[in-house]
């Protein structure tokens, strides 16, 4: 069976969403980032991954894949008929990759990173200032489409998805671009991703984080 090790409302939230939606049994260890400790058993995080970060997502025969891009990809290939991700050698598997890797440098580090774990206000500002153009490209890009890649939901939306929930709380209104507020309402109509959100957000309070 696979595990995940995963922290709510982090960005492994778009791991869950892509297990929950490909129908892919797992066991989820909650894990608290800030302390490194793996909750269940008190455990060091650090020793299931040296990056200290979620998600880590652990295979069957032990081995553990880490990086967000890498996790869901893999996921989404375990069960392709779910059709979480584009064929390898198709160009929209190129696509999805492009959207993972832009999801994860140019909103998760470069804005949601600064704003969350930065504890100067002048790095957290810039950060802020920085956004509007990233975000504006996937704006615009959904101006008049449903899903980042083809005609269908994939991990890509699972990862931006999860994205665009946090921006209230780094200090950013999604209202500001409405094609994105469309795309976020739409994705969270999805029964698996509105029930991974509600996991995730029950666990959030009880951490008190």
């Amino acid at each position: 069976m696979l595990q995940l090790y995963f922290f709510p409302m982090a960005c492994s939230l778009a791991s869950r969403i892509a297990l929950m939606e490909a129908g892919i049994e797992a066991r989820y260890h909650l894990v608290n980032i800030w302390t490194k400790k793996v909750i269940e058993d008190g455990g060091d995080f650090c020793e299931i991954s040296s990056k200290g970060a979620v998600p880590v997502l652990q295979l069957a025969n032990g081995e553990r894949l880490t990086e967000s891009a890498a996790v869901l990809q893999y996921i989404a290939d375990l069960k392709p008929e779910a059709g979480l991700a584009p064929p390898p050698g198709h160009l929209d598997r190129c696509r999805l990759q492009e959207w993972l890797s832009f999801t994860g440098s140019e909103i998760h580090k470069a804005f949601l990173f600064p704003t969350f774990w930065y504890k100067d206000d002048a790095s957290k500002a810039a950060a802020r200032e920085r956004i509007g153009k990233s975000v504006s490209i996937a704006a615009d890009h959904l101006a008049n489409r449903d899903y980042l890649v083809g005609d269908r939901f994939t991990v890509a939306d699972a990862h931006l998805a999860w994205a665009l929930l946090l921006f209230r709380r780094a200090g950013v209104e999604v209202s500001n671009w409405p094609s994105l507020v469309e795309y976020l309402a739409r994705i969270q109509t999805r029964p698996q991703v509105k029930a991974a959100i509600e996991t995730e957000m029950a666990l959030r309070k009880t951490m008190a984080v």
